[in-house]
């Protein structure tokens, strides 16, 4: 956005920074240990680094409920250790995309705590409302994203507050202009300070267009059309362009929750966001009750994807991140890293900018499933807690949180195969580490010409290197079956991509000729398409011309 430099040919590095690098064996990552790590990222080809929340907080959503947005949280340093983050990244050409968290703050923050009080000028930064029927029910009938009743009650406040996710995040109120101007002093300090931009979370529920009651019945989000991409929230985002972004040489990333194309091509189109997170593709092979899991079969995956490509005018695309399962437990399998490439090739051969979750590279995935109750994910508890009112069993309970557990992609960072697999010199890390950091780790991978984490070195380097995958169109190749296959090109230059998701062996389709094509990389060492086959995950990047 403004006086922007191009954006399409970066690749985008998410770290969640309490499992990243501990510098100070506390058993809690922290920046001095993300600087520890710029060289890493660096020679693995990223060029912008999203950091998850750092500010201060009381981390009952693990920093998205932000009590300060000018302080950094002393588990994870000082603004002096975050000021040096940024100098040593601008020194290796890394630049810092923050967390912008802002339709809500923490329960503890001094706005909220001053809101208390009906005669305070803070009152209307939230949603403050007596409850019906004499105070003893709700507003309205609102459910939060994290079940249950959207509103609590407050002796102290008196009356209820507005939460769309846990108790502790109540909702900002944006039809008040002095939070939109808080908002907007939050954004300068940071891009002052050389942020080359952020990624707003939840940012197409910012703007309540009415607190009418909800439609239907629903324990989980009822009432979301009345504060999802409504018209007022098209008008704050380019409020937020206009008298902000337009000024710098920054990116906006939203994470938009139910987003359709429709409104995806407004957000772009209106410079509203330069790319955002759609769910769409997140949510293949999910159930709305979670007890069991689809079978994944690849082309959901790919007809998801594929209905994006050419819906909107650019694309964020990821295929994990901090609040979903790892990759290559939901899509793969996590004994064979080869499933890990053939995801890798895919996303990084799509039209849009890839972003690669911390520990994707090398091919991280899920914890056994734990007992619910000891979950650090809160909305993961929050669930637990009513399935326990409505007498489900445990097995049942356990399963079902399992394949919502936002603990499964935030386990610490596998570096080697020493103590705490060298995220830290503490035995005891705030989450455990996965069991497999023995042999699934960067020193193993990095000694290993064939690995997960080569194999994304090769693809961040064909990328940055090929116009085509920058800027190039894209072309599905209708194949049936589970097989993906399509075409990218750009000023005359082709690019085919061939490759299979499945853990067995599957013809290539007849109307697929390869005799003329350069292979430019194969996630495999020996492909097979030359007999007419492609092996379980073999992903192939043909050059065309």
């Amino acid at each position: 956005m403004g006086k922007q430099s191009s954006f399409h040919d970066k690749v985008i590095y998410q770290i969640y920074p309490r499992s990243f690098c501990d510098s100070n064996g506390d058993g809690i990552g922290d920046i001095q240990g993300i600087i520890s790590k710029l060289d890493y990222l660096h020679d693995l080809g990223v060029d912008v680094i999203w950091l998850s929340p750092i500010y201060q907080s009381p981390l009952l959503d693990m920093g998205y409920d932000i009590s300060d947005y000018y302080s950094i949280h002393p588990d994870y340093g000082t603004m002096e250790d975050f000021d040096s983050l940024l100098e040593e990244a601008r020194k290796r050409d890394i630049r810092m995309v923050m967390d912008l968290v802002v339709n809500h703050t923490s329960s503890e923050h001094p706005w909220f705590i001053k809101s208390k009080d009906p005669s305070s000028p803070y009152r209307d930064y939230y949603y403050w409302r007596e409850g019906r029927k004499n105070g003893t029910k709700p507003p309205n009938n609102w459910t939060s994203m994290f079940v249950g009743e959207a509103w609590k009650k407050d002796e102290e406040g008196k009356g209820y507050y507005l939460h769309l996710y846990s108790e502790g995040q109540p909702d900002l109120n944006f039809h008040n202009e002095k939070v939109v101007e808080e908002v907007e002093r939050i954004l300068r300090f940071y891009l002052d300070k050389g942020v080359y931009g952020f990624r707003c979370d939840v940012i197409n529920q910012c703007f309540k267009e009415s607190l009418d009651n909800g439609r239907g019945f629903s324990p989980y989000a009822r009432g979301i059309e009345h504060y999802l991409c409504t018209p007022g929230n098209h008008r704050l985002l380019r409020r937020f362009y206009d008298d902000v972004f337009s000024h710098y040489d920054c990116i906006v990333i939203g994470e938009t929750f139910g987003i359709d194309l429709k409104n995806g091509r407004q957000y772009l189109e209106n410079h509203e966001l330069d790319m955002f997170f759609q769910f769409e593709t997140a949510n293949v092979g999910k159930r709305l009750i979670p007890i069991f899991s689809k079978r994944f079969k690849p082309r959901d995956l790919r007809e998801a994807f594929y209905k994006w490509q050419n819906g909107v005018s650019w694309n964020a695309n990821y295929l994990e991140n901090h609040d979903q399962l790892r990759s290559i437990s939901r899509y793969g399998n996590p004994d064979n890293l080869d499933s890990g490439k053939a995801l890798a090739a895919f996303l990084f051969t799509l039209r849009g900018t890839p972003f690669i979750y911390q520990g994707q590279e090398i091919g991280m995935s899920d914890l056994p499933p734990v007992d619910p109750k000891k979950s650090l994910d809160v909305s993961c508890r929050t669930v637990d807690k009513l399935m326990r009112r409505l007498l489900i069993p445990k097995p049942l309970r356990k399963r079902w949180c399992h394949n919502i557990n936002r603990d499964n992609a935030r386990t610490p960072v596998q570096w080697d195969d020493g103590v705490s697999a060298g995220f830290s010199t503490n035995p005891e890390t705030w989450l455990p580490v996965n069991s497999n950091y023995p042999s699934v780790n960067v020193k193993n991978e990095l000694a290993d010409p064939s690995s997960l984490l080569n194999f994304y070195k090769k693809l961040t380097k064909l990328r940055k290197e090929d116009p085509v995958f920058q800027e190039g169109s894209f072309l599905p190749i209708k194949v049936g079956g589970d097989l993906i296959a399509f075409q990218r090109e750009f000023n005359g230059k082709r690019r085919f991509v061939l490759i299979n998701l499945r853990g067995k062996a599957v013809k290539i389709p007849r109307h697929i000729y390869l005799s003329q094509a350069k292979l430019l990389l194969s996630s495999l060492h020996k492909p097979a398409y030359q007999m007419g086959l492609l092996s379980p995950y073999e992903a192939d990047i043909f050059d065309l011309n």
